[in-house]
């Protein structure tokens, strides 16, 4: 039988026949239902929570504001003020923000107050100075005032017993200041979950090195690193392995006993050199791969020494997109923060695009005039891209032809942390 080649596709994404195709969302509701926390707890001072996953809620000692107190600067009274002009005598204290003026207020007189300062007993009111005349020992003003203006209740922001937060938040600036605020001075959060980086091929070269003929600089494992510490993770770098698969066994042994997950870029396809793949196959730990995705369809996902691992796309822009989509939202369950899905927004496209169907797409945009703009070139090879994008366009997985206006779903890098 004469030897027949197979038909010309000429497209290097085309969807061979018989193979076992995952779509994304099944390999991510795979993801969230197989991992789980494997970060321990700590207790440390709030002032270093910044960034760090809450194991427990944290909950308010005291209430905001702990007392009824002024929001402006003016003279406090007894409410409500009836309409017409009114004339108050001045008690000679003066209440400020600090230590409470503790004598009551007596009956048909007004005392000067500042902003923040708590409500003197008996003092409900309070009228903004501007709308005052200051005499001696006397002010003047007209009404009417409704009672509580210009005030704060105790506790309107916050109750003392009340959860501030739960477990799983990511500790922000702004948390620490209500968490202060409300009395709190320690927390207990989650250590960082500890990312271990691997880069595989005889091609690569690490940085400072000299690229010979053939070779390629290891863009790939600064990338990564850097993404997991921006992300709050503790990158661990595993450095590169050649193309040895016994080397790249030792290897994955040591990063399962330095780091939580594992992250390998290249050697996740069907190749002859593509070992973390058939590493993972003769552990019989390969979870699934071939993820009907663009960029990144060699995807292997798998466990070794049970320590999850994502083998990454040796490409630099697929090795991203696939870090994000997968990668990022199961770190984020690992590391105690639960399942979170990247924030998208639906806005007009200031480009054109026909897409086939058969798999999820994800375009390098940014957002430029209320419109997403995407990189002009598709071109997984193309890491300038990746620099010159602010997030991502997500294509669903069916067919679907774009034109300028139409509404994308445009999700901004920093909605996966980076």
């Amino acid at each position: 039988m004469t030897l027949q080649p197979p038909p010309l596709r000429n497209d290097c994404f085309a969807l061979p026949a018989g193979v076992d195709w995952k779509p994304v969302d099944q390999a991510l509701a795979l993801l969230r239902e197989r991992l789980h926390v494997v970060t321990a707890s700590e207790e440390i001072p709030l002032y270093q929570a910044l960034g760090r996953v809450l194991a427990e809620p944290l909950i308010a000692q005291r209430s905001n504001p702990p007392l009824p107190n002024t929001a402006v600067d003016g003279y406090g009274m007894v409410g409500p003020i009836p309409e017409g002009s009114h004339v108050l005598p001045l008690v000679g204290e003066r209440a400020a923000a600090g230590p409470a003026v503790e004598t009551p207020l007596p009956e048909g007189h007004a005392i000067r107050i500042l902003t923040g300062a708590a409500l003197p007993p008996g003092v409900d009111t309070v009228i903004l100075q501007e709308d005052v005349t200051l005499g001696e020992g006397e002010i003047a003003f007209r009404g009417p005032l409704k009672k509580g203006a210009n005030t704060r209740k105790a506790g309107e922001d916050v109750t003392e017993g009340q959860e501030l937060f739960p477990a799983g938040r990511v500790m922000t600036p702004a948390d620490l200041a209500l968490a202060t605020a409300t009395g709190l001075s320690r927390a207990t959060v989650r250590k960082p979950l500890r990312v271990a980086v691997v880069s595989t091929g005889d091609e690569l070269v690490d940085m400072g090195g000299t690229a010979h003929a053939g070779q390629i600089f290891d863009a790939n494992r600064p990338m990564l690193l850097a993404m997991a510490a921006r992300m709050g993770f503790e990158p661990v770098d595993m450095g590169r392995v050649s193309d040895d698969r016994e080397l790249l066994r030792a290897r994955l042994d040591e990063a399962a006993e330095r780091a939580d997950v594992i992250l390998t870029s290249g050697g996740a396809s069907a190749g002859d050199e593509d070992h973390v793949s058939a590493l993972l196959g003769q552990a019989g730990a390969l979870q699934m791969w071939r993820i009907a995705l663009k960029p990144g369809r060699p995807l292997a996902l798998g466990m070794w020494k049970d320590r999850p691992v994502f083998g990454l796309p040796g490409n630099p822009v697929a090795a991203l997109v696939c870090a994000l989509i997968f990668a990022r939202p199961a770190m984020g369950m690992m590391a105690g923060m639960g399942w979170v899905e990247p924030q998208g927004m639906d806005l007009p496209a200031a480009f054109e695009k026909r897409k086939k169907p058969g798999r999820r797409e994800f375009l390098r945009a940014r957002l430029r005039d209320g419109k997403v703009e995407v990189f002009a070139s598709e071109g997984s090879g193309r890491i300038s891209g990746l620099s010159w994008a602010e997030g991502l366009v997500e294509l669903a997985d069916g067919a679907c032809e774009i034109r300028p206006g139409d509404p994308v779903r445009y999700i901004p890098y920093a909605s996966f942390g980076i």
